[in-house]
């Protein structure tokens, strides 16, 4: 009876050992399609694939100890993944900077417009800034504005001789006609801080030693504000379809900073006739041919230059006679009028570009695209354009 139970439960180990072997056979057995599978066909073979033996080991034998598992083959070799890119990549750039003249109290607002510029445009660009001052900026200045950007910034300090009195300027006379000027109620008319910034844009800003580098300037000033989101690099615009002055908004100047400055500006043409383009847009700025000024001017406190323009001898000539005259100190000239009328007289009027797409304000004036795919990537009211108002000198700009 013992010899019996113990053959039937040999027989019945042998037996689970059969339905263990064929539940184990690897899954990848069962591939292929059922006609495959029933034919033996499968990976191209007659017979299916010829998978090794594993002989089965009688239930009473135990597992020596002894014989380990053979290690599994190494893994196959990869490529080294490429080495992560730490930038983004970036289209192709001109050779040109923003160019800001400022000063230590302006930190705050300075900030503003540059977390507008960033994110309008500069973020996909990182063009460098410049910041320029007639005294040290402080390390608090600093530090703060090159927390606004990862785009180069340089701060640079203005030479004295650019910001102070030519030799041949009467000081007490201007004290005396600054005077005159607040009387009369105009604008800046007592500044003597704001002559001396207006003759420095006008005929020194480029020649900065942290400016000469570069081809083109964007001029900002802060607290300034771009409404409109930039798919398009404007420095690139300027250097492939070759523009020379690039501008948002073009208003008169107010008459009572410039009394004298029109007959200087004739003088220059008779003595200069060499600089003045055939092509030029002297119609834009004069009714009468060139007899008087009509006041019209690009607004500069955006302008987006090519600075080889300024760098000209046709332009030097023209600001060193304007220098010369005294109408910075006496009078008020501002740099706007100075640019405009140089650009109106030396450049082809298709070297002079609208920046439509650029939304602008600066103070109570506002450039502000109105076409409904523009109004698409802008957050300003077009109600607030100043374009069409009356006074406005753009109409007349784009008509001549």
């Amino acid at each position: 009876m013992a010899r019996t139970s113990r053959l039937c439960s040999l027989l019945a180990a042998f037996i689970l050992g059969l339905i263990a072997s064929q539940l184990l056979r690897p899954v990848f057995h069962r591939s292929g399609t059922a006609q495959e599978r029933a034919t033996g066909q499968q990976l191209g073979t007659a017979q299916g694939p010829d998978l090794p033996s594993v002989p089965l080991r009688p239930p009473s034998e135990p597992l020596a100890a002894s014989s380990p598992l053979p290690p599994p083959p190494p893994p196959p070799l990869l490529p080294a993944p490429p080495a992560l890119e730490h930038h983004h990549h970036r289209p192709e750039r001109a050779n040109a900077a923003f160019v800001i003249l400022l000063q230590n109290k302006d930190l705050h607002d300075m900030r503003k417009t540059m977390q507008m510029l960033e994110s309008t445009f500069n973020r996909r660009h990182g063009y460098p800034y410049v910041f320029l001052n007639n005294v040290p900026f402080t390390e608090h200045f600093k530090t703060h504005i090159q927390a606004m950007t990862t785009a180069p910034v340089k701060f640079g300090l203005i030479p004295r001789e650019h910001w102070s009195y030519p030799a041949s300027i009467n000081q007490t006379q201007a004290a005396l006609n600054r005077k005159e000027m607040e009387a009369r109620n105009v604008p800046y008319g007592d500044s003597e801080s704001y002559r001396h910034m207006c003759r420095y844009e006008s005929g020194f800003i480029f020649r900065h030693e942290l400016v000469q580098e570069f081809d083109y300037y964007w001029r900002v000033e802060p607290g300034v504000t771009f409404s409109c989101e930039l798919d398009f690099d404007p420095f690139m615009v300027m250097k492939t379809k070759k523009y020379k002055y690039g501008f948002t908004i073009a208003l008169p100047e107010f008459v009572g900073t410039i009394p004298t400055l029109w007959e200087n500006v004739r003088q220059f043409m008779q003595l200069h006739p060499e600089h003045i383009s055939k092509r030029n847009s002297l119609e834009w700025i004069s009714y009468d041919k060139g007899e008087t000024y009509n006041n019209c001017h690009f607004w500069s406190n955006f302008e987006i230059v090519d600075l080889n323009f300024f760098r000209s001898k046709a332009y030097i000539d023209f600001f060193s006679l304007l220098d010369e005259a005294g109408g910075f100190f006496y009078e008020r000239w501002g740099d706007a009028p100075v640019h405009s009328i140089a650009a109106a007289l030396m450049l082809d009027r298709k070297e002079i570009h609208f920046f439509n797409e650029i939304g602008y304000r600066h103070g109570m004036y506002e450039h502000c695209p109105e076409s409904p795919a523009l109004q698409l990537k802008c957050a300003c009211d077009p109600k607030d354009n100043v374009d069409w108002v009356p006074f406005s000198c753009l109409r007349r700009f784009l008509e001549t």
